[in-house]
Formats: C-alpha cells, sequence, structure tokens
C-alpha cells in the first residue's frame, strides 16, 4: 500500500469525519456568536459554556478510553454521531417551541452538555483507530492527510458558516449540523476490523481498574507524561486567546467600529471566517509537506522550540493590540498583525501537532491506546475548562488587555518548560 487512501477503512473514517467535522464547526463557529448575541455581549456567560462543556468532556474521556479498548471502534464512533446529531436536532425543535433567550441558553447548554459527553466517549476509539487499520510506516502519512482534511474544513467551513450565520435563522444552522452528525455515522457503520472480545465482562470495578492500568502504564513512560504537563500548561494559556479573546474582539471591538478594513464587504463575523481561513491554508500547506517525509525517530526537540516560536508570535500579537487597540491608533493595524500571526501559527501547529500524534501512535501498545489517548487528552486538557471561565471573568472585569497580558507570559514558561525538559527531547 503506497496511499492510506487505497485502504477502505480509512477512507470511511476519513468521510465520517470530513462530514461530522465540518457539523461541530459550524456549530462551534454560531453558538459563541449566538451566546454573546443573545446574552449583551456577556464574555463571563461565553467562558462559563466552554467551561461546562470542557469539563464533561474531561469526566467522560477516561470512560471513553475504557469503552475504545474493549469494543468495536468503529461501532462507537457512529453510535456517537447518531446521538449527538440527535441531541442537536431534538435541541433545535425545542427552540423553535420556546423563543425566550434565556431558554436558549439553557437549551444550548443542555446541548453542549449532551454533546461534550458523548465527544469524550468518541474521542479515544477515534484517536486510536488508525494503528488497527493501517500500517505504522503509514501513521503520519494519514496523520498529515487528517491535518489537510481539518485545513481544508477550516478554509471552507468557517467562510460557510460566516455566509450561513448572516444568511440563515440559527435555528436553521443547527437542523444542518444535525444532519451532519447522522450523515458521519452513516459512513463509521462500514467500518470493519478485527476486534478481540473482551475476557470479562465490562463493570465499574473493571472500568476503574481499566483506567489504572493506563496511568500505571504512562508512569513507566516518563517522556509522554514530561510533555502531557508541558501541554497541560500551554494549553491552559493558549486556548483563550482563541476561544475568548477572538470571538470577543470580532463582536466587541471591531463589530462596535466605526470603520474596519474592507467593511465595504466584510462583516465581523466573516472576519472571523478570514482569519480561520488564514490558518487553514497554512496548517494545510504544513501539513502537506510533512505527508511527503518520512517519519522521524525522535521529535521532542524540535516540537520544542516550535512551540517557543509560537510564545514569540504571541507576544508580539500583545504588543500589536495593545498599541493598535487599546491606545486606539488604528484597528487596521491588529487586523493585520492578527492575520500575519495566524499564518504563521497555523503552519507551526501542524508542526507540533502531527509529530506527536505519530509519536504517541507509535509507542504506545495498541491494546492500550483507547485508554492512554484518554489519559492523555484528558492530561492536557485538564485547565482549559478553568481557563475558558478564567479567561471571561478578566475580559468582564479588567478587559482583554489583560487576558493577553496573562496568557503571553504565563505561555513562556509553559514554553520554556518544554524547551529545558530532558524527558520531552526523548521522544
Amino acid at each position: 500500500m503506497k496511499n492510506v487512501f487505497q485502504s477502505r477503512n480509512y477512507r470511511l473514517v476519513f468521510l465520517g469525519a470530513l462530514v461530522s467535522e465540518m457539523g461541530a464547526l459550524l456549530y462551534s463557529f454560531a453558538v459563541s456568536f449566538y451566546i454573546l448575541e443573545i446574552s449583551g455581549n456577556n464574555a463571563f456567560l461565553q467562558g462559563l459554556y466552554l467551561a461546562v462543556c470542557g469539563a464533561v468532556t474531561l469526566i467522560m474521556t477516561p470512560a471513553g478510553g475504557v469503552l475504545g479498548d474493549r469494543f468495536n471502534k468503529g461501532s462507537i464512533m457512529f453510535l456517537c454521531d447518531y446521538v449527538r446529531g440527535g441531541g442537536i436536532l431534538a435541541g433545535t425543535a425545542l427552540m423553535l417551541l420556546f423563543r425566550d433567550p434565556s431558554a436558549h441558553i439553557a437549551i444550548l447548554f443542555g446541548i453542549g452538555v449532551l454533546g461534550s459527553a458523548v465527544g469524550g466517549i468518541f474521542s479515544p476509539a477515534a484517536g486510536a483507530i488508525l494503528p488497527h487499520i493501517l500500517p505504522e510506516d503509514k501513521l503520519q502519512q494519514a496523520n498529515s492527510y487528517n491535518t489537510v482534511r481539518a485545513s481544508l474544513q477550516s478554509i471552507i467551513g468557517v467562510v460557510l458558516a460566516g455566509v450561513l450565520y448572516s444568511l440563515l435563522p440559527v435555528t436553521a444552522l443547527f437542523f444542518i449540523v444535525g444532519a451532519c452528525y447522522v450523515a458521519s455515522g452513516v459512513s463509521e457503520m462500514f467500518i470493519r476490523y478485527e476486534q478481540a472480545r473482551p475476557e470479562t465482562r465490562l463493570t465499574l470495578k473493571i472500568a476503574f481498574s481499566d483506567m489504572k492500568d493506563g496511568l500505571a502504564y504512562l508512569k513507566m513512560r516518563q517522556a509522554i507524561t514530561a510533555l502531557m504537563i508541558a501541554i497541560l500548561f500551554i494549553n491552559f494559556f493558549f486556548s483563550p486567546v482563541i476561544s475568548n479573546f477572538i470571538p470577543y474582539f470580532i463582536k466587541a471591538d471591531l463589530g462596535t467600529a466605526e470603520k474596519y478594513l474592507f467593511d465595504g464587504f466584510l462583516t465581523p463575523e466573516l472576519w472571523l471566517s478570514v482569519l480561520e481561513v488564514i490558518i487553514g491554508v497554512s496548517s494545510l500547506a504544513g501539513a502537506a509537506i510533512l505527508s511527503a517525509r518520512e517519519q522521524e525517530d525522535k521529535c521532542g526537540g524540535k516540537v520544542a522550540r516550535r512551540i517557543c516560536v509560537i510564545a514569540a508570535i504571541l507576544v508580539a500579537m500583545t504588543a500589536a493590540y495593545f498599541v493598535f487597540v487599546h491606545m486606539g491608533v488604528s484597528i487596521d493595524g491588529f487586523l493585520i498583525a492578527l492575520a500575519a500571526g495566524s499564518l504563521f501559527i497555523g503552519f507551526i501547529v501542524s508542526w507540533v501537532n502531527i509529530p506527536i500524534n505519530t509519536a504517541i501512535m507509535k509507542t504506545v501498545d495498541r491494546e492500550m491506546l483507547s485508554k492512554v489517548t484518554s489519559i492523555i487528552s484528558v492530561a492536557s486538557q485538564g485547565l482549559v475548562p478553568i481557563a475558558s471561565v478564567l479567561a471571561g471573568a478578566i475580559i468582564q472585569g479588567i478587559g482583554p488587555m489583560a487576558l493577553l497580558v496573562f496568557c503571553s507570559v504565563g505561555f513562556i514558561g509553559a514554553s520554556l518548560f518544554m524547551l529545558l525538559n530532558k524527558r520531552v527531547r526523548e521522544i
């Protein structure tokens, strides 16, 4: 097999992810703006929504890891997509029945909790399926193609999301999202591979025992543990910039500006689409280059240096916001700086994520991969819900400039820890 697309199973996984992630992108774009819109730009409420959803995902992910190693991963994937799609469709129907903004917020929180719980079960299975359907020497190529797919989706999807959000009622957009998840489930129903039957029935005691086995396995892999600690704090300081700051800047700063760059044909929401497209194009370029390169035996040192470059870009963007927006010099200047920063970050992030994911898939035993993947996910994302609430409170109480300074200083510290850690260089 010269190319992973010769594998029928990979084509089905790729197609299912293409459809479901497009739906997820449309939903995340719409729900952030919609909560701000109906709550009077309440950044704390938006942060609380992100935090609740993130916390539910973290709680359910270990259970997803146990299920993913004991049962057929393809079956888990399509059942989860059916439940997520059905939940969004049902929630949207309720939004049509109850028109009050407070009711819509409650329904969105309900949809978010359900989707996040199911997503916590889905992700470990989806993240561990590639080694079961592809040879080891094709994992980097498959991960690169997955990143290319995600990049193309961000290019097309955010433009589509911006246009649809402007033209359609939000309930119509949510119905489209629900249909995407259902269609993805149809594709994933036909994934086939050999799955060993579990020797014992799954009970609560055995589930906790499996989780302990995963932790014990990771304890023996000190390099991966060190990487998890570094990524935990990197995500803590970086995720609020994407999830909290940028939507708030678009809605509160750009949305209230008398004039801004290309305001003749770009709404503030479409400017967010432009930024996402820039990130997508640069990420696609990075993934395309990696897909043609041979897998490296060790990538930890190079990844750490790339993280430091992202830290420098974040500092530059913070300085640009202070000069151009906080000091009132020119909002267009910050838009240009934000676009340039997005271009570099998109490229570098693909050269961080792909090598790390490939190294983990190569290093971890296949029968432990779902559990280990779920633990890594929880460990690396564990502080993100706290970061979302804290970021919302900082924006609401002190302002977005304070959030950028906080994130920049913290990200520098986390990147230096990763750069100087000997264990990380062993990966």
